[in-house]
């Protein structure tokens, strides 16, 4: 029996190291309808949500080195969302399921490292969309550029449009 959990333990550290972040939300109250629909939408957007027992997440945590505060948060029926790169999709999905369906409830997590209280994951669910940011950045990464090229075109500008002037005037 203890191999068997150790394997359980096991599964569960590589999907910890494999994700940039975990969340932890309690699933309590939800229908099985419910909890496929969050899976489903949970994987279109690179995360995966299990079910999994708060000891064997504790342990594979702490061989994580995990921050030890993640503990608070490992109580009562317990459902894990690891992803593969982005953390504000899987809370967007979470956020906007529980708004839909009153389930489940974000507990906390940890991302990089740093451990997420509720208040944290609400903050990364009302960011914008990675692309929508990487077009805002790239916005504010090439404004300089194209104030540059206006001031540097200013006065051929004005020249040219006074020698039209000049030109108009003379006809």
């Amino acid at each position: 029996m203890k191999e068997v959990k150790q394997v359980i333990i096991d599964q569960i550290l590589d999907q910890i190291n494999a994700s940039p972040f975990l969340l932890v939300a309690d699933y309590g109250g939800m229908t099985v309808p419910q909890f496929e629909a969050l899976r489903k939408e949970l994987k279109a957007n690179g995360a995966k949500f299990q079910v999994a027992k708060n000891s064997f997440v504790k342990r594979a945590a702490n061989s994580a080195e995990y921050p030890e505060g993640l503990g608070e948060f490992l109580s009562g029926q317990t459902a894990v969302v690891t992803g593969e790169s982005d953390v504000c999709a899987a809370a967007k999905v979470l956020k906007t399921f529980n708004k839909e369906n009153g389930v489940p409830a974000t507990r906390g997590g940890v991302l990089d490292g740093e451990l997420l209280d509720e208040g944290k994951i609400k903050a990364l669910a009302d960011l914008p969309a990675k692309e929508v940011l990487y077009a805002q950045l790239l916005g504010v990464l090439s404004q300089p550029a194209t104030q540059l090229a206006t001031v540097l075109d200013q006065p051929g500008a004005s020249l040219a449009r006074v020698l039209q002037a000049k030109a108009d005037k003379e006809e």
